[in-house]
């Protein structure tokens, strides 16, 4: 996932343009992406596609030609969605189009102009102090014109036609936390999940640009939206900091408890849903009201590398990345997994020793598997999921799904179905 991240990390994203689709080229090594591409000037419901920006060049160079402020040095140096310039200017008059951070001097920040026309350059503070009063050339040599705006899905089916999404971003340049991090831990989980033999449930992976891109597809699919079970966005995955789940709207859905139950055990933390983040706010939008949650780290805003040049490749450890695909991985194991069963010999405590499930010494404590086991049989009246018998019993559910499997197995429990689940 790391060795993703460095291949993705160099490459000028926007919400628009060759770098979206030259990242989805990456992508689409190791998955099979299918893409859409929306003409600029497309209404999708408030919002109109935007013209597509590229960029060829942009710099700011003294009078001996020597590049003080390069794009090509760092594509964060250029303000996202620049208009054209090409221009003699003082420092002075340059001032009004550059951005810095005085209280960390060594950093580039990140900043757009989406939907203004407008134009500028991002720098380190301490290279404006370099600067003296020029002049200076200025060339920002980039096109904004109608094209298309693009996204990639991936479906790989289930048994079941109702779906589990998982989305992440593909609209931010040089940025391994706040971009990449979500993009490499969502392909590898594809490619998981497409090599299981079988799977509960149908996953589509989105990878769009942000706010406008999840926008768009929702404009455009509202056949798939009320197949969609269970959503997760990915953003945000690496960093020191511990797992942090965002719950959905109504706050009450599976995936929150999946989720809470997965993260709260990994020592992270819950909170509750807030109209400001990434696109889960998108899908959790009152016309829609869908069960998208979001896992991250250390959230956005929140730890000053976010939107700096320091948000590199460094920043974010192969540990934590894997920590955070680890921790997805048993999310959606609890929602392939979480079924109900009903205890087939409820009258008293089945005697397990003959069946080769409870050891054939007595007198020592219970094991983990045992106490699991007797935690299942104890509340498997049909109407109970295994999620809420890990949640009374306070154990893994990972050891719940598996003393459920082993009871099955020897003829104590029989699967049923409750109202609106899939099989």
């Amino acid at each position: 996932m790391h060795s993703a991240m460095a291949r993705l990390y160099p490459i000028c994203r926007s919400i628009t343009g060759d770098g979206v689709r030259a990242t989805l080229d990456v992508l689409a090594e190791s998955l099979d992406i299918q893409r859409s591409a929306v003409p600029s000037g497309t209404q999708a419901f408030d919002w109109t596609i935007n013209d597509e920006w590229n960029v060829r060049d942009a710099y700011i160079a003294d009078q001996q030609g020597r590049r003080v402020v390069d794009f090509r040095q760092h594509n964060l140096h250029l303000v996202g969605y620049s208009v054209p310039v090409r221009a003699t200017m003082t420092l002075s008059e340059l001032r009004p189009h550059m951005h810095t951070l005085p209280d960390h001097p060594d950093w580039i920040p990140y900043r757009t102009s989406y939907y203004s026309r407008d134009w500028g350059f991002c720098l380190s503070d301490r290279q404006l102090g370099a600067m003296d009063e020029g002049p200076y050339d200025v060339v920002v040599d980039t096109t904004l014109a109608p094209g298309e705006l693009t996204y990639g899905e991936l479906v790989i089916p289930g048994d079941s036609a109702e779906e589990v999404m998982i989305t992440s971003h593909v609209c931010h340049p040089s940025l391994a936390n706040d971009n990449c991090s979500g993009l490499a831990v969502a392909t590898q989980l594809a490619r998981h999940l497409s090599g299981l033999p079988s799977r509960r449930y149908t996953y589509r992976f989105l990878f769009a640009p942000g706010t406008i891109g999840s926008i768009t597809w929702l404009s455009r699919n509202a056949d798939v939206l009320p197949r969609l079970r269970h959503g997760l966005v990915l953003t945000g995955l690496g960093g020191t900091g511990s797992l942090v789940y965002k719950r959905t709207r109504r706050g009450d859905r599976d995936i929150d408890r999946a989720a809470a139950h997965v993260v709260s055990r990994r020592g992270g933390e819950i909170r509750p849903y807030s109209p400001y983040g990434y696109d889960e706010r998108q899908f959790n939008a009152i016309g829609f009201d869908l069960p998208f949650g979001r896992l991250s780290r250390t959230p956005h805003g929140e730890y000053p590398e976010y939107h700096t040049s320091a948000d590199d490749l460094s920043f974010v450890k192969p540990t934590e990345l894997a920590e955070s695909y680890l921790a997805v991985l048993e999310v959606l194991d609890v929602l392939e997994n979480d079924v109900r069963f009903e205890n087939l010999s409820p009258f008293g405590e089945p005697q397990l020793g003959k069946r080769g499930l409870y050891p054939s010494t007595g007198g020592k404590a219970a094991t983990d598997e045992v106490m699991a086991m007797l935690w299942v049989l104890a509340y498997s009246d049909g109407s109970a999921s295994l999620l809420d018998i890990a949640a009374v019993g306070g154990t893994d559910f990972a050891d719940v799904r598996g003393a459920a499997a082993s009871l099955h197995a020897a003829g104590l429990l029989t699967p049923t179905r409750g109202p609106g689940e899939p099989p």
